[in-house]
């Protein structure tokens, strides 16, 4: 812990605040004293506007001390908005996070990120040009960062994982409440990669409705560019998307979330994204020629490891939202 001490947890917890305001009381204030000797009014007067919550500081401290606590218990670890650590890009959005829990290790800030998102029900064509973009990025030194939820998600981080790159996953939950529970082994693994898994939830938070649309605005913040592989009109894909379009990121889509398949499969939405003007990514080749990296590439089939061609995370991720037993 810095010089600090508990203040910037404390800062993080405290309610009725949006994420700009906490940024603004963590450039205001420098130690825990400076705000404990602050009235509710003055942190009104501060941020300009009217705080409706009720405030008891003291309630607050000791909450962040109990949750730094579970934290060094549990090998979560916690990082500032102050601290030069945390991930710069992320550091650079409208609404950063005050404090990022995580496990793991922090991605090299030299190394920029990939996000890919998408429905988490995919056609099977879709499933398998994120498995194999993934992993060509990652062949290249491309790490992934994703939402760890079943479908996309999850096909982009095990694509990736297997070129040995370290993995990156933000949580609509708690660092310890791993949604959806089938996935903890896949996260495990983004562990074991020397990656590591991102909240901006404390420990013991659920997932519900209102945690996943805000944590996408990380998924895109930490990446350097968003690659929307496939999704419905109605996505927090779409959502990962209008973010990443408000930050100024580059914008794509992955040339199966445009092809004509069963109805069963929604695209809708990857398709209005295309027709607003996103870009194609049809290989990661698209994606190395967009980031001016000089990269000897062969085709996609040639590039994925004969032992693990991601047939049978297809296999086992259809089966998932179709509730067969495999």
């Amino acid at each position: 812990m810095n010089d600090r001490g508990l203040l910037d947890l404390i800062i993080s917890l405290l309610p009725g605040l949006k994420a700009k305001d906490r940024i603004t009381m963590l450039k205001s204030f420098n130690h825990e004293e400076e705000l404990f000797v602050r009235s509710k009014r003055d942190i009104e007067e501060l941020l300009k506007r009217e705080i409706r919550e009720y405030w008891d500081i003291n309630e607050f401290r000791d909450k962040a001390d109990r949750i730094d606590t579970i934290c060094r218990m549990r090998s979560i670890k916690w990082i500032s908005w102050t601290e030069s650590e945390y991930p710069p890009l992320l550091r650079e959005i409208y609404d950063p996070p005050a404090v990022l829990f995580y496990r793991g290790c922090l991605p090299d800030p030299e190394k920029s990120l990939l996000g890919m998102v998408g429905t988490r029900k995919p056609s099977p064509q879709a499933a398998s040009q994120a498995y194999r973009l993934a992993f060509g990025a990652g062949h290249a030194g491309i790490s992934v960062v994703s939402g760890l939820a079943i479908g996309i998600d999850a096909m982009s981080h095990r694509g990736n994982l297997i070129s040995c790159a370290p993995g990156y996953a933000v949580l609509g939950s708690g660092i310890d409440e791993i949604y959806p529970s089938s996935n903890r082994p896949l996260a495990k693994r983004i562990l074991d990669s020397g990656g590591a898994i991102f909240s901006e939830y404390p420990p013991g938070v659920r997932p519900g409705k209102w945690t996943f649309p805000a944590r996408n605005r990380i998924i895109s913040g930490l990446s350097r560019s968003v690659i929307i592989v496939e999704a419905p009109l109605k996505s927090g894909a779409l959502i990962t998307a209008s973010f990443a379009l408000e930050q100024g990121k580059d914008l794509w889509v992955a040339s199966a979330g445009l092809e004509q398949s069963s109805t069963m499969y929604d695209k809708r939405g990857t398709e209005k994204l295309a027709q607003d003007g996103a870009e194609v990514i049809y290989s990661q080749s698209d994606i190395f020629e967009k980031w001016n990296m000089r990269i000897s590439d062969n085709n996609d089939d040639s590039m994925v490891p004969a032992t693990d061609t991601g047939t049978r995370e297809i296999v086992f991720s259809m089966a998932n939202y179709l509730k067969i037993e495999v």
